[in-house]
């Protein structure tokens, strides 16, 4: 198949409609955008479909690109992922781009649940209490980071020098990383993702790299996972979480 073919596949399996021809106002724009992502893009790298689509609904909740969050989470029912798969991906961007942006993201997400008629709230996915989120948080966090953010803060004043670490680990992971829906491999992946596409992260894209290979993704997974993003956060994102961690997915495929 030719990529106008290949996109004609890709878009009517994602959206069940046809790709721009010449119709709208701007249809050069649109068969460029098109031809690009879902004829060219999308066929290059082994991530399946679901992934994809996972990792551009994170890339666009960071962007609060809202219009494109609310079609490709439709996308991702067509694909086959759960409403479950879906929440817990928006969810877990709220450490990285604060609750305001994920609330955000949230009410776009839910407003294609309402449309789709799927019932809300969606089945819990907590796994921890306020006795214990402290300690499941460390034990995910300390195996792939060990003591790093604590170790490099201990120049705060008191409070915070103790509060920060503390609660990166029962917020970030204690409260989201435990939750059920998305296993590790494929939350670090799509965090790895969040960090490139927020820009200027490059110390914790480059941290988070290491972590996700870890935790079994390839140096492939990861680079494809990059590339996948960029066009939805440009090439010097791209570029800049490629060139960050380079030594680490080069070492990766040895």
């Amino acid at each position: 198949m030719d990529r106008i073919q290949r996109t004609q596949e890709k878009f009517t399996g994602l959206f069940g409609g046809n790709p721009t021809v010449n119709e709208g106002s701007d249809p050069e724009f649109m068969r460029i955008l098109q031809r690009f992502i879902f004829g060219e893009v999308c066929y290059v790298g082994s991530l399946d479909n679901g992934m994809r689509e996972l990792i551009t609904i994170t890339v666009l909740a960071v962007n609060q690109t809202l219009p494109q969050l609310k079609a490709h989470v439709g996308a991702c029912l067509n694909v086959g992922l759960t409403p479950v798969e879906i929440r817990e991906t928006i969810y877990q961007c709220a450490p990285f781009i604060g609750f305001p942006k994920t609330l955000n993201a949230i009410s776009t997400m839910n407003e294609v649940f309402n449309e789709k008629g799927i019932a809300l709230p969606l089945e819990s996915c907590e796994t921890v209490t306020e006795d214990n989120r402290y300690d499941r948080g460390l034990a995910i966090q300390a195996p792939i980071y060990g003591n790093e953010i604590a170790d490099r803060y201990t120049w705060l004043p008191d409070a915070f020098s103790e509060s920060v670490p503390k609660w990166l680990t029962e917020l970030g992971f204690g409260d989201f990383s435990t939750r059920k829906g998305l296993d590790g491999k494929k939350r670090e992946l799509l965090t790895v993702v969040m960090l490139a596409a927020i820009g200027g992260a490059e110390v914790q894209v480059r941290s988070h790299v290491i972590g996700a290979i870890k935790v079994g993704n390839t140096a492939e997974e990861i680079v494809c996972a990059l590339v996948h993003a960029m066009p939805y956060m440009g090439f010097p994102k791209l570029f800049n979480a490629l060139n960050c961690c380079k030594d680490i997915i080069e070492s990766a495929q040895k």
